[in-house]
């Protein structure tokens, strides 16, 4: 286990509020209620840090960011490191 997950803030929320399912209003609600968690957390970067180097990238919020957040992220990061070339 990662050092920095005993510091993490959602150790104290329940784990399914990090996963929600689906795209309807219940879920980005949840999302939402995931996000405020993570903005509060001493080690919301080291969070992030972990999802995107994973080698298959876990669903649900980590650091702050959704699946297709981190999805966007990473790809303007390639498009920047393309672009100095």
């Amino acid at each position: 286990m990662d050092g920095w997950r005993a510091a993490a803030a959602c150790q104290e929320a329940d784990p399914d509020l990090f996963f929600p399912v689906g795209t309807g209003a219940t879920a980005l609600a949840q999302e939402e209620e995931a996000k405020r968690v993570c903005r509060h957390c001493p080690v919301r970067e080291p969070c992030l840090r972990s999802a995107l180097t994973q080698p298959h990238p876990p669903s649900g919020v980590w650091g702050g960011l959704t699946e297709a957040q981190r999805r966007s992220l990473v790809r303007r990061s390639h498009r920047r490191a393309d672009d100095r070339g």
